[in-house]
């Protein structure tokens, strides 16, 4: 059996923020390739010969939620595809299953980076699709006032985040770090850290997750709320 930590970094272009759900481009005109998440989750629960009763009580989640994503008419939220990872004993990527090829160049238009909405913004994928195990990169678009949350976030490895719109404060090991267009911040992330946006306009960051540990998910720590 492939353990989670191998299976999540196997499956690199297809993590937990590959279009969870459809969502409007930023930029007019755009459009994301939808991915099949209920087909994926019917035939994860069908493997595992559980029923949709089953799995219910297993995920917490009621019949005709489950039954409302199988039949593709409703898009789960992450924290849900996270119970039903939960339930399922699964890594959350295994939602995500494309027949793509994978390679060691990730070349992407702006017009097709995978994206899915977290509980206060956008986060877009500049990594799909690459077999490169080490970097997690992606483009974080924060609601005004919107956080990480009074609890800090610690995790292996490194943190890098630029500024590209309106105004992020950055607290790290209880200093707080303004970022303003073409700031940037780069800390080891074992320090304890929270983000949020401190103007009254979204804000728009690239953030880099350099984990040490092929076991360890800073990107669902950021931005998968408890």
């Amino acid at each position: 059996m492939i353990g989670r930590g191998q299976s999540f970094r196997r499956k690199r272009g297809q993590k937990w923020l590959q279009n969870v759900q459809e969502v409007q481009s930023l930029e007019t005109g755009m459009h994301r390739p939808e991915i099949d998440v209920g087909g994926c989750l019917r035939r994860l629960r069908e493997e595992r010969n559980l029923t949709i009763r089953t799995l219910a009580e297993q995920s917490g989640l009621s019949i005709n939620t489950l039954s409302l994503i199988e039949n593709r008419k409703s898009s789960p939220s992450v924290s849900t595809l996270q119970q039903l990872a939960v339930a399922l004993d699964i890594p959350i990527t295994a939602f995500f299953e494309t027949i793509e090829p994978k390679s060691n160049i990730a070349y992407i238009r702006v017009g097709n980076r995978p994206r899915v909405t977290f509980d206060h913004g956008i986060i877009e994928d500049l990594g799909a699709g690459s077999t490169i195990q080490a970097v997690e990169p992606f483009v974080v678009t924060l609601e005004p006032n919107a956080g990480s949350g009074p609890r800090d976030i610690v995790h292996t490895g490194y943190e890098f985040v630029y500024c590209l719109e309106g105004r992020v404060g950055y607290t790290v090991e209880g200093r707080t770090y303004l970022l303003e267009p073409g700031d940037s911040l780069l800390f080891e992330a074992h320090l304890p850290h929270r983000w949020q946006n401190l103007g009254a306009a979204p804000s728009r960051s690239i953030l880099v997750l350099y984990p040490s540990d092929e076991r360890d998910f800073p990107s669902e720590r950021h931005f998968i709320g408890e």
